[in-house]
């Protein structure tokens, strides 16, 4: 177990465990409290960065919604959103909270369009419309100044999120992107995708020079897509495919080679996908540099795996525990929308992790019936434009129906129970 170095920021050496024997590990029960107020199929979950119990959901009801999960966790299934948002005409595939600014979240729909919300006042407030396919992905810079996409239209995007406008612009016909990933501070993007001969591959750029990449490595010849996911305090990319029992890490410099191969986690059971734990809620006395909880495929279970640096020393390692965006955002919604851009607000996690924030989330009093955005009112009717969307439209519309319909019966029954009551009266002897 060695803890020298690689290339001067990250121990050469690291350990991924499954920590399902520390962790309670397993399938939930089918009677386990549930968040279930969409009307149809959930496409992304995103955590508040500053509010620890704030959820951000969106659907193919065409809905963004905000939840607030209660102290203790769930006692009942919950089905009324703390607050509801709907501007996008086609379902809503990717949600992201803003990375230094308190309730500002970024929505990409099928629509083509990327809204910009801001949930003080719980209307979008910006609209991006540069993308001609469906959005794949977003990612933001360490300030949040700067969005990138990647696109079904081949092409990747460095765009300017305030006032819309794409800075640059590659068209990636053999490195077909799918995912891609900020690399913090390095000026750096990578994408993860598929070359001309389909095989999977992992792609290296300059943010300012998207003309082509600084370099191009084929992983292997699977299917599934690959997750990037990158640590910006350690330098470490991890390498994740949909399917895969794996996880590859990888160390990233600013020199040649660029990217180097350190080791590779391997498991039997495949992944459907990962989540990851924000960097205050590790271990630090186990030297866990990063965790994943992964959603495994075939059992239906959601399995906790550590990647850990092994030292001997029980006491604080500082070098792989700098200074980490923490839990205060570095700006509110209006100085950031007023043009602000201002670096996370950094914590150290040598004390270990303290709930310091006393932010919350207060939903605002919605009562307008229109949503307009750059002129657009976007709750205008649209047709839809698949059969998919022309059945969940005619399912909605039964739905509606059908409580309009016991409504009305609801409102018969009354109006008898009234006459009746006014034919007693008229009859009693008392009025004779």
């Amino acid at each position: 177990k060695d803890s020298g170095r690689s290339s001067g920021t990250f121990p050469s050496s690291l350990e991924a465990k499954n920590k399902g024997s520390s962790f309670r590990t397993g399938r939930i029960e089918p009677n386990y409290p549930k968040v279930c107020g969409h009307q149809g199929n959930v496409l992304d979950i995103k955590w508040n960065p500053f509010i620890d119990n704030i959820i951000a959901s969106c659907s193919e009801d065409t809905s963004v919604r905000i939840w607030e999960i209660p102290e203790g966790g769930l006692k009942r299934n919950m089905t009324e959103a703390l607050l509801e948002l709907h501007g996008h005409s086609r379902r809503v595939g990717l949600v992201e909270w803003h990375p230094t600014t308190n309730n500002i979240l970024f929505s990409a729909g099928y629509d083509y369009k990327v809204l910009i919300w801001n949930l003080d006042v719980g209307e979008p407030v910006k609209m991006i419309d540069c993308h001609s396919d469906v959005i794949l992905c977003m990612s933001f810079n360490t300030d949040g100044s700067l969005l990138t996409t990647t696109c079904k239209d081949k092409k990747l995007r460095v765009i300017e999120p305030r006032s819309g406008r794409v800075l640059q612009e590659a068209n990636c016909k053999n490195h077909r992107v799918n995912r891609v990933v900020f690399l913090g501070n390095m000026k750096r993007l990578l994408t993860t995708g598929v070359s001309r001969w389909n095989t999977r591959q992992i792609a290296l750029w300059d943010q300012e020079d998207l003309s082509m990449p600084l370099i191009e490595e084929e992983i292997d010849g699977l299917s599934g897509l690959l997750f990037p996911f990158y640590d910006a305090d350690t330098h470490m990319l991890y390498l994740a495919g949909k399917g895969d029992g794996n996880i590859r890490y990888y160390e990233i410099s600013t020199e040649k080679p660029f990217l180097s191969y350190l080791m590779e986690f391997r498991s039997p059971a495949p992944q459907k996908g990962l989540g990851v734990m924000p960097k205050h809620g590790l271990d630090v006395s186990a030297c866990e540099v990063f965790r994943f909880y992964k959603l495994v495929t075939l059992k239906g279970l959601i399995e906790p795996i550590s990647m850990i640096v092994p030292r001997r020393s029980d006491s604080y390692q500082e070098d792989i525990y700098p200074m980490t965006p923490g839990t205060e955002p570095a700006l509110t919604p209006d100085e950031w929308l007023g043009g602000i851009n201002r670096d996370p607000v950094l914590m150290s996690l040598k004390e270990g992790y303290k709930k310091s924030s006393k932010m919350v989330f207060k939903a605002p009093i919605k009562e307008k019936k229109s949503v307009v955005v750059n002129g657009i009112d976007l709750l205008e009717n649209v047709p839809p434009r698949t059969e998919n969307e022309l059945l969940r439209m005619f399912f909605r519309q039964q739905d509606e129906i059908r409580r309009l319909k016991e409504e009305l019966a609801q409102k018969d029954i009354r109006i008898r129970q009234l006459q009746l009551e006014l034919r007693n009266l008229l009859n009693s002897p008392k009025n004779c």
